[in-house]
């Protein structure tokens, strides 16, 4: 079967790095991906996809991109689960990145950097 995502979008918050308890970095950021076509008061909608990041990839996404970066994402959709502090069992679909594209970000930053 094929599981395979491509997205291009802004990041919607400056990127927080984490590490987990083995060392590995990781990142958790939010693409908003503006629709194509126009709603019925005239306005781009916008769908926000959660995208996880690991090791050199997280890293330099953190230390490049901020709030409004475009980020260039390819990688596999994945389902997890987990309790939160309710005890309630969350569910969470997300996009795993195989690579990430530096697309650019404010207007005065004309770069394009990759990463995988």
């Amino acid at each position: 079967m094929l599981n395979q995502v491509t997205l291009v979008g802004r990041l919607t918050k400056k990127p927080e790095l984490r590490y987990t308890l083995e060392g590995k970095a990781v990142l958790n950021v939010t693409l908003a991906l503006n629709r194509h076509y126009k709603n019925s008061a005239g306005q781009y909608d916008a769908d926000f996809v959660l995208c996880t990041l690991w090791n050199k990839a997280a890293e330099n996404t953190a230390k490049y991109c901020t709030r409004g970066s475009i980020l260039g994402v390819v990688g596999k959709i994945q389902t997890r689960n987990y309790e939160n502090q309710d005890g309630k069992k969350v569910y969470v679909t997300e996009v795993v990145a195989d690579s990430v594209k530096f697309l650019g970000g404010k207007p005065s930053e004309d770069r394009v950097l990759h990463t995988t």
